[in-house]
């Protein structure tokens, strides 16, 4: 496998500029799923900063690593980071979700765009990059796979037996990122169904296993970076807070369906403004 790639950009900027991106596009556009955006941002800001080995000039590379984000309804979060990367121009943001436009509500790959798998459909994410990561295990082919997961989407089996071919095959090169947002479309999932202990149940199956905060920068840079030494899959359970950054959205079920009105809108600009 290589190392990482230098990289100049900003992982904190790119999230704050990301979530202002992300409240604007989906007043714009009168679409759901901010709260969902808002809680992944900071994981795939980091991951395009640098810690994953793929930039807007290697994105046909056979070796690039591959980002999979298998919660597909947080399309914005993903698509606002593309943007402030270069794979995707501001232009085609604008139309997001509009008749005729290539980004939808749920994240959708198009030659080119940095997007390696259509996504939204809750569990298919894992199975996908877990193939990729065994194919390139097998062929001796460089490059890791990450796959961001919902918490909601461990309710679903092909994440367990994904969990498990991929603990038989000893995938040294997958990387599994829950975001632990706790709110999952109608309730908390602790009231829909039980996940805790969730990093017992991962270390179980032969992960290697850790929990963190999905907000701190330092902290996923240094458990996503390159590691020689790994040796199995890696699951890392990033603790964060469904519409972090602006405090009316924070740890509320009804954002996970809701945009901003024209008000909401203003003053959760004026938040991250303070931030």
């Amino acid at each position: 496998m290589s190392s990482q790639p230098k990289s100049n950009l900003d992982s904190s900027e790119i999230a704050n500029d990301c979530r202002k991106k992300i409240l604007v596009i989906s007043n714009k556009a009168k679409v759901s799923h901010v709260g969902s955006s808002l809680s992944v941002v900071d994981i795939l800001s980091v991951l395009y900063s640098g810690i994953a080995n793929i930039s807007k000039d290697t994105v046909q590379s056979s070796n690039r690593d591959i980002i999979i984000l298998s919660k597909g309804h947080a399309a914005l979060a993903l698509y606002s980071v593309l943007t402030i990367t270069g794979f995707l121009s501001e232009k085609l943001l604008a139309e997001f979700s509009s008749n005729g436009a290539l980004l939808g509500g749920h994240v959708t790959s198009f030659t080119n765009s940095g997007v390696e798998l259509s996504t939204g459909s809750l569990g298919h994410g894992l199975p996908y990059g877990l193939g990729i990561a065994l194919s390139r295990k097998n062929y001796n082919m460089g490059g890791r796979v990450f796959v961001i997961i919902s918490d909601g989407e461990c309710n679903e089996g092909t994440t367990w037996e994904s969990a498990l071919i991929a603990n038989q095959h000893c995938l040294e090169n997958l990387t599994v990122i829950i975001d632990r947002n706790r709110i999952q479309s109608l309730d908390f999932t602790e009231n829909t169904l039980k996940l805790e202990p969730l990093e017992d149940k991962w270390k179980s199956f032969g992960w290697d296993t850790t929990r963190i905060s999905g907000h701190d920068h330092e902290a996923l840079r240094n458990v996503l970076k390159f590691n020689p030494e790994q040796r199995r899959p890696l699951c890392v359970i990033a603790d964060t807070i469904k519409g972090k950054g602006v405090s009316f959205m924070e740890n509320t079920v009804m954002w996970h369906y809701k945009y901003p009105n024209n008000e909401q809108l203003s003053r959760a600009l004026i938040e991250l403004d303070l931030n």
